[in-house]
């Protein structure tokens, strides 16, 4: 396992990286920088460079990017140019916003979609089949924004259920909370967990047609157990990888969701950075989410041993 967990965070540190490299390319190649964003509409044109001298832009970008990278290997993101803050401190306050929303719908997706799937490879060519591969491809098929604005337009506009945005934080109001993520967390599940539904059934259809399954059921086993306790459970190692590939995916989707719905995460402080041509909070939320991703995926291939003892980790 040692050697693994080695040869793991050193690929991860050559991929993060070149996740930054490229994200530096991008950057030099869009038109203007952060001075034509922040220079009043009436700035001259020494009054520019002025302005990129001390936002330390004149600089060739190679210099900039070692002393980036300099400053990342000793836990400094920079500043933002655009809140006047350190970069790392602005996402850890954002970060629990954008967790919490992650997770609520994470388990919403996994937990939906598992059921439906199982329920689907249970009813097998059947009515509830049928109806849950139809249901997870119209999931699938609709964009997060748009779900979201039509959740926005009938569970808070018309029938005031739910707040039309805004975010409360959990430990001072947890059904505020829950009413608050409520909305952004359904639309972030529903696309993953048709994604979750239709890899679930499939998975469960191969299992179902093993000999310990018949097996079982010779044995006299309830339905129920034979599905859960065999079906499941064997079923469990290609879940898991479906559920870190969600994991990173609603980490992504809260991107959009959170400027959707005005919730003050990591992913609205990274669009709003964008639309500044802010360059340190673009490329410290850039390798943030790259890392966040790179440890669900190790942290799920850990898992994979202990799912099934007869995958070893080396």
């Amino acid at each position: 396992m040692l050697p693994f967990l080695v040869r793991r965070l050193a690929s991860m540190v050559v991929i993060l990286a070149l996740v930054s490299l490229l994200s530096f390319a991008i950057i030099a190649l869009v038109p203007g920088d952060p001075a034509s964003a922040f220079a009043d509409a009436g700035a001259t044109p020494a009054q520019m460079e002025r302005l990129r001298h001390e936002l330390g832009l004149d600089r060739p970008l190679a210099e900039q990017m070692a002393e980036w990278y300099w400053r990342v290997l000793h836990g400094d993101l920079g500043q933002s140019i655009l809140l006047r803050r350190s970069v790392t401190q602005a996402i850890v306050e954002r970060l629990p916003v954008t967790l919490s929303l992650a997770a609520l719908a994470w388990a919403c997706a996994i937990a939906g979609g598992v059921l439906a799937g199982t329920a689907a490879a249970a009813w097998h060519t059947r009515w509830p089949d049928q109806a849950v591969m139809v249901t997870a491809l119209l999931g699938l098929s609709i964009p997060e924004f748009w779900l979201g604005l039509m959740l926005i337009l009938l569970f808070a506009v018309r029938w005031g259920w739910f707040p039309t945005g805004g975010f409360v934080p959990l430990d001072q109001d947890p059904l505020g909370w829950l009413r608050s993520v409520a909305l952004p967390a359904g639309a972030l599940a529903v696309t993953q967990m048709g994604f979750v539904a239709r890899m679930t059934r499939a998975t469960m259809l191969d299992v179902l047609r093993q000999d310990f399954m018949r097996t079982a059921t010779a044995k006299g086993l309830g339905r129920r157990t034979v599905l859960l306790r065999h079906g499941l459970a064997n079923a469990l190692v290609p879940i898991l990888t479906v559920a870190g590939i969600v994991a990173g995916a609603l980490l992504g989707g809260t991107v959009v969701i959170e400027q959707v719905f005005s919730i003050p995460g990591v992913g609205r402080l990274v669009i709003g950075g964008i639309l500044s041509r802010d360059y340190p909070v673009i490329q410290g939320g850039l390798l943030f989410v790259g890392t966040v991703y790179l440890v669900i995926n190790l942290v799920v291939d850990i898992l994979y041993a202990a799912a099934d003892p007869r995958i070893r980790l080396g």
